[in-house]
């Protein structure tokens, strides 16, 4: 199906669905009876989502956001309430019928929120192509529209020319755990409920970094819907456009603290745990962006760290049978590979069979916030404990 085709048949379905009030496709998460203090019923009710990126602590006053796809402008208003008056928000959508919701109640909210006059403007544009300045903006975000457009790789590119150094996204979507067939590519209806335009998440993350962001790392998830066999699901990831290097720092190596026992680092430099290594000042700015520095002891000297040592951190596995339950972990950031006690690689966003014992881990303090897990089964498992070895038992 062209571009131009897909672009029109989207734009078309959303139109619609604003008119009829039709439920499109996504989970959503809005606390409604937050937003109806200030928000028009006429934009909730027309608000499609599949996380709540503006209302997950990400926006700061004083900042300019941009939505991307601001539809009725649920997001867009919720930013300019945290921005403040000092602050600004952007949205742009492709649908005149929802931006003429959006344009019509941006005085309403503004003078809900207090405000002298709405810090809010919507511009028509599309997300490969938005009719921003380079370099201007402090937070982007978006809610399940990425998902939408058909050149991603040009979405992603068109973020990072936007934002500013130092500035940063958040965005929920829907991602894939396979890749979505050609079936599903050319079904017009499913484009539109979010599943034909889905990438992998490995897709979807590597995207994001050629375009220049770093430490993408994953916020939120939840599951969606299983098409023949494929799971869709929801990830709200936020990543950085990280400033200029500074000419001098006192950091000049970095020690991993764990709990996984040896990480690499978008572009490629490997970090065993316990272990000093000499970094670069490109290095230490990124590992002192918020993902990595929990895991990370950076220091002017070099600092061995083993287990005696508080800051050395680790999750092992129980010493116990293992039973195997259908779960699949998707390692989603900061790291592109990682490796646990239990000699598991982690690739990100590709999902890896895991047992019992290792669910357990991945869902402790130190582990979850970095794993999706899945369950595949398409039944009830009911398969008996077997022994885990690391030199070729069940894992």
């Amino acid at each position: 199906m062209p571009i131009d085709d897909i672009t029109q048949k989207v734009s078309e379905r959303y139109a619609k669905a604003a008119s009829t009030g039709e439920e499109m496709c996504c989970p959503t998460s809005y606390d409604m009876g937050h937003l109806k203090t200030f928000i028009p019923e006429a934009v909730l009710k027309i608000s499609y989502g599949c996380g709540t990126p503006a209302g997950l602590k990400t926006v700061q006053a004083g900042e300019t956001v941009l939505d991307i796809g601001s539809g009725g402008g649920i997001d867009c208003f919720e930013a300019s309430r945290l921005v403040g008056p000092t602050g600004c928000v952007i949205g742009i959508d492709m649908t005149d019928t929802m931006l003429e919701i959006a344009r019509k109640n941006a005085a309403v909210v503004a003078t809900n929120l207090g405000y002298p006059a709405s810090n809010v403007e919507f511009r028509k544009g599309l997300a490969d192509a938005m009719p921003i300045d380079d370099g201007t903006i402090d937070l982007i975000i978006s809610n399940c529209v990425i998902n939408l457009a058909p050149d991603k790789r040009k979405v992603f590119q068109e973020m990072y020319r936007i934002a500013k150094p130092g500035g940063r996204f958040t965005i929920s979507d829907i991602v894939s755990d396979q890749t979505v067939p050609q079936y599903l590519v050319h079904d017009a209806q499913k484009w539109g409920d979010c599943l034909s335009g889905a990438l992998t998440l490995t897709d979807y993350m590597n995207g994001m970094t050629a375009a220049g962001f770093l430490g993408i790392h994953l916020v939120k998830s939840s599951p969606w819907r299983i098409i023949d066999g494929i799971h869709f699901f929801s990830v709200t990831l936020t990543g950085y456009k990280l400033p200029p290097t500074p000419t001098t720092s006192s950091v000049q190596y970095a020690t991993l603290r764990g709990p996984f026992s040896q990480v690499v680092v978008e572009g490629g430099a490997p970090y065993r745990r316990g272990i000093p290594q000499p970094i670069t000042s490109d290095e230490t700015l990124l590992l002192s962006a918020p993902p990595f520095a929990e895991h990370f002891l950076l220091t002017t000297n070099p600092v061995a760290l083993d287990r005696d040592d508080p800051r050395w951190t680790a999750v092992f596995p129980a010493d116990a049978p293992c039973t195997w339950q259908g779960q699949y972990a998707l390692l989603a950031g900061p790291f592109v590979e990682a490796t646990d006690d239990d000699h598991h690689v982690y690739r990100r966003g590709e999902p890896l069979e895991i047992c019992s014992k290792t669910v357990t881990v991945l869902e402790s303090a130190g582990y979850q916030p970095h794993f999706v897990i899945l369950n595949r089964a398409g039944d009830r498992v009911s398969g008996e404990a077997v022994t885990c070895s690391p030199n070729g038992g069940c894992c």
